[in-house]
């Protein structure tokens, strides 16, 4: 089974948001085959998603309320073998942490036609701010699907 892993920031907003809305929208002939999950480059360890991460998820259909937030590690970007990162900072941290992991590192933008560059962090902002974080991951996340297919840059 392959394992993709989200990756933002604190873990509490964009990529808990994007580890959900894969879950939800992911094929069952892709969930079969791909374990996902998230992590946060600078995450405090076992805190929840954010309060509105959490409502603009259940607005949708995907529950968060169980998320728990982790750090990011050596053994998360190793046992990887496809990141998907939020923004270019986090795919720095990863060239610091695993820098063959670079080979299997990608924005999430890059899977997104018309979408360049980093996924604004919603985080200290309004609900309308989530919404439009959710719906711009959820956009990125469908075309994604259609690609991993026969996307070739899975780990080896």
């Amino acid at each position: 089974m392959k394992k993709l892993l989200f990756v933002c920031s604190g873990n509490t907003c964009r990529s808990p948001l994007a580890e959900g809305i894969a879950k939800k929208i992911f094929p069952n002939s892709l969930s079969d085959q791909i374990e996902i999950s998230s992590a946060g480059s600078s995450a405090l360890e076992g805190l929840p998603a954010s309060a509105l991460a959490i409502r603009v998820a259940e607005n949708n259909g995907i529950d968060l309320t169980g998320h728990i937030t982790r750090l990011l590690n050596r053994s998360l970007v190793k046992e990887a073998d496809l990141i998907v990162v939020m923004s270019s900072k986090h795919k720095e941290t990863i060239r610091v942490i695993e820098p063959s992991a670079l080979e299997y590192t990608f924005l999430l933008s890059e899977f997104c036609d018309g979408i360049d560059g980093d996924i604004a962090d919603p985080i200290g902002g309004n609900f309308e701010g989530y919404e439009r974080t959710f719906e711009l991951i959820n956009n990125c996340l469908s075309q994604m699907k259609d690609r991993l297919k026969t996307f070739d840059g899975w780990a080896k």
